[in-house]
């Protein structure tokens, strides 16, 4: 087997991904993993989960940054939805009303639901809209909060910057078997991470969890993990500069 190793970049993260292909391969720069046997279904669907949600990080990572918006959209009496098709169409309608207000901007949108009151809300990311547009067009309620994102996120204890993981896997598992369809909903002009062609390594031992490659300049290993199928997945993110001291801000896990 030969060991391959692709770098993914998405805003201020980078993702090296280390894996093995046949001898025979000879298509290094455009190889992927091989797709592993499973020994059940439930076995497939935790490693196709895996791939989504690492997939949604990084489209996270490569479209936000300390300019982006985290809203909480909350319903009202009046307009309470009750099914989770009819917050699909509110969330649709929303997002392009605020998209012909500004064609270019991304936007991010996930449907919830209170674990205490059971009620349908959304959370959103934007880049490229208003603060103030955001909540003029939300008709349907009011708007619990809306922050820009932190340009420092701490992952125990270790300041990893501009690198959004946290809360993109929060948002991410908002979603529910019983409400159907995507996970979350993303404007067609969201950027896609950038990945670079793979390339064999050149490495005698190869790379391992204790011996992970180099971090590109200006970046940091801030991660290390492991898939039982064999395929190893470095975080890198660029260094932040130093903080400033601020009254800290309420976490992001906002309930309704």
């Amino acid at each position: 087997m030969k060991q391959v190793k692709r770098r993914i970049w998405a805003g201020a993260v980078c993702y090296q991904v280390v894996y093995n292909v046949p001898d025979r391969t000879r298509n290094i720069r455009d190889s992927v993993p091989r797709k592993p046997r499973f020994e059940n279904e439930e076995e497939r669907k935790e490693f196709l989960l895996g791939i989504s949600r690492r997939k949604h990080a990084r489209s996270f990572n490569a479209n936000f940054g300390p300019s982006s918006l985290y809203s909480t959209l909350t319903c009202d009496q009046e307009h309470e939805i009750h099914d989770f098709e009819d917050a699909k169409r509110v969330r649709k309608n929303f997002i392009k009303s605020l998209k012909r207000a500004y064609p270019e901007a991304v936007v991010f949108c996930y449907i919830g639901r209170g674990k205490s009151t059971h009620r349908i809300h959304f959370h959103m990311v934007s880049e490229g809209i208003p603060k103030e547009v955001i909540e003029e067009k939300w008709k349907h309620g009011g708007v619990r909060r809306i922050d820009n994102l932190r340009s420092h996120n701490f992952y125990n204890g270790v300041d990893r910057g501009q690198d959004y993981t946290g809360l993109a896997n929060y948002l991410f598992d908002h979603w529910k078997p019983e409400m159907g369809g995507h996970r979350w909903y993303q404007t067609k002009n969201a950027r896609k991470p950038e990945a670079d062609p793979a390339a064999e390594v050149k490495l005698r031992g190869g790379y391992t969890k204790d011996r992970p490659p180099k971090p590109p300049k200006g970046y940091t290993l801030v991660d290390i993990t492991y898939t039982k199928y064999g395929c190893l997945h470095y975080t890198y993110v660029a260094l932040p500069e130093k903080r400033k001291y601020q009254r800290r801000k309420p976490t992001y896990e906002v309930g309704s």
